[in-house]
């Protein structure tokens, strides 16, 4: 739409992969609906910045549930006729210490309790029968070859066309109006719009915009940085996901080349940035073979890449944290007011069997008792790695 309507039965704020999930499953509940975006192209912030993969070695049935109905959407969304990149090239996660031989072992056996029986427990010697270029270094390693890759902007554009939502561009929320304790509206950098309900899928701007009207989430944000290698011929363009499960150091192929990404759990929380200030020297803690981050520690070829002249290229986006590492989703303190956000890092993967429930939610199909995302949850910290 050129400009914002002057009202709206519902408001979606962001136009990411979570606010176009939440357009698609709104829209297959009956219930149209308006994206305010604040940039000056749909999908553009965080969601392109993402690795772009899709798994199911999880540490919990929860998400590895609510994954598989993504995954179902996404080949939903190719029988349809877009083309998503999707390639199962599977996920191979590296040890190389005694202790996390064990740990994978009882990992393995509890994906295998929950269903998830194609995932592999490969010794250190059968890794590199598979794959030639891992270390000596790596005592073992987990792998499903059904995990892959998507292209995440992809995915966010053909949810944005099937869900008929109208889209306003270079529209900024500055802040929620509220009346006798619910929405009534919301006030942008282009005049008000009147509605009922709205959905905050703000990614990282989603804590300020609620923070207007004196709500106080429990969201974080967090840079998270990744190293594009665009044009080196010599990495094996079949190779799968390869992470370094001590470090959370971890590439996989992509472009002409690949992307190289490190999950730093030392990287301080930050306020949410448009655009997100890149540290240029992501690119020598990722490849010089001394950093104690270094991809060279699993996959030794890439001290050789990184002395050869090829183009590279450091971006930055956020996570939008909580202390449960997963989402928020449903109703909010205020009337009328929705929560989709929170992914820490797995919205690619999540927002739409997330979207989904929210929606349902919004329809009365899952009542508050049912939902083991709400917003008012007890959290329950735990340490893993949002990949």
């Amino acid at each position: 739409m050129p400009e914002p309507p002057a009202s709206a039965d519902l408001v979606i704020i962001g136009s990411g992969v979570v606010g176009a999930a939440t357009a698609y499953h709104v829209s297959k509940r009956g219930l149209s609906s308006v994206i305010l975006e604040r940039r000056a192209e749909p999908a553009s912030l965080t969601t392109p910045r993402a690795t772009g993969g899709f798994r199911l070695q999880f540490d919990n049935l929860t998400e590895i549930t609510l994954i598989t109905e993504s995954i179902e959407l996404f080949h939903e969304l190719e029988r349809e006729g877009f083309d998503l990149g999707i390639k199962r090239q599977g996920y191979l996660w590296c040890t190389t210490e005694q202790g996390g031989l064990e740990r994978q072992a009882r990992l393995v056996e509890l994906q295998r309790g929950w269903g998830l029986d194609d995932v592999e427990l490969l010794s250190g010697d059968e890794v590199r029968e598979r794959f030639p270029y891992i270390s000596g270094e790596v005592l073992q390693a987990r792998f499903r070859q059904a995990d892959g890759f998507i292209d995440p902007r992809a995915l966010a554009l053909a949810l944005l066309a099937q869900s008929g939502a109208e889209v306003v561009l270079d529209c900024e929320v500055e802040r929620l109006l509220v009346e006798n304790d619910r929405i009534s509206g919301v006030s942008t950098s282009r005049g008000d719009v009147a509605c009922g309900q709205v959905v905050l899928a703000a990614g990282p701007f989603t804590g300020p915009v609620a923070e207007t009207v004196g709500l106080d989430l429990p969201l974080s944000t967090v840079r998270r940085q990744k190293l594009i290698n665009s044009n080196a011929p010599m990495i094996p363009k079949g190779a799968p996901m390869v992470i370094d499960e001590e470090t959370g150091a971890h590439w996989r192929p992509a472009l002409g080349g690949a992307y190289l990404l490190h999950t730093d759990s030392a990287e301080p929380a930050s306020a949410p940035a448009d655009p997100v200030q890149v540290d240029e020297s992501f690119r020598e803690r990722l490849l010089d073979p001394e950093s104690p981050a270094s991809v060279c520690r699993i996959t030794p070829f890439w001290a050789d890449i990184n002395r050869a002249e090829t183009d590279w290229k450091v971006v930055a986006g956020q996570y939008t944290m909580t202390p449960d590492h997963m989402p928020l989703i449903g109703a909010s303190e205020i009337e009328g007011l929705w929560l989709n956000c929170g992914y820490s890092g797995h919205g690619i993967m999540a927002s739409g069997a997330c979207s989904r429930m929210l929606a349902d939610i919004m329809v009365g199909r899952i009542p508050d008792d049912g939902n083991p995302l709400r917003p008012d949850r007890e959290f329950v910290r735990r340490e893993s790695l949002a990949l």
